[in-house]
């Protein structure tokens, strides 16, 4: 049975992080500007989708939903004991990136069946300017067999977040939009999975064109 919302730990390592941390930042710093956060389910599973241009992407982007949200990354951090527990009571789940397949996809239903909201980057990876260059159909599948609502959100200026040469941030504006929540595919065939993607992509493509 799936569960309704995310274990304790994860809530209370989230809620201390992004209101020490985060939060700050993001107001501050940066001069974030939310918009749509209200469409967040409270409670349930759910699946974010959205652009990607930085390495601050995960944490800003579940900071503004106001719930703890799963990402990848990298089996090679999982090696190290202390942060492996860390990495796992905040959400992070290990893959290969030369081998992801099923097992990557049995992560992601784990922790939407344990009532956590999951992140998919559309494109997969960081683009230079904050667009989704190639969108895969990744986040479509697991949507699909999950069948949990989808919120398309844009991350408007962090592409300009990572300067070479610069151990920290640059401090420039950022607007979080978070679109309407969206249905899932009503099964896993490739036309539908396709179709979503496309329909996700432009909506995230949509939000991102508004700007600051």
């Amino acid at each position: 049975m799936t569960r309704e919302r995310e274990p304790f730990a994860s809530l209370f390592m989230y809620h201390a992080f992004k209101w020490l941390v985060v939060s700050p930042m993001l107001h501050t710093y940066w001069q974030g500007k939310i918009y749509g956060a209200e469409k967040v389910p409270k409670k349930g599973p759910f699946l974010v989708v959205s652009n990607h241009a930085s390495n601050y992407d995960p944490v800003l982007l579940s900071c503004c939903v106001g719930r703890p949200v799963a990402y990848m990354a990298k089996e090679e951090l999982f090696e190290i004991p202390i942060l492996k527990t860390a990495m796992k009571i905040y959400g992070a789940y290990p893959v290969n990136r030369e081998r992801a397949g099923s097992g990557t996809i049995k992560a992601a239903m784990e922790y939407l069946e344990n009532g956590w909201g999951l992140g998919v980057f559309m494109g997969g990876t960081r683009t230079a300017d904050g667009k989704i260059a190639e969108p895969k159909a990744g986040a479509a599948l697991i949507a699909a067999k999950a069948q949990v609502p989808v919120i398309p959100i844009s991350l408007w200026g962090t592409h300009e977040l990572e300067v070479a040469g610069r151990k920290i941030p640059a401090a420039v504006p950022l607007t979080i939009r978070i679109g309407d929540i969206l249905e899932p595919p009503v099964s896993s065939k490739r036309t539908l999975l396709d179709e979503a993607t496309a329909k996700w992509t432009a909506e995230i493509d949509r939000l991102h064109e508004l700007g600051r």
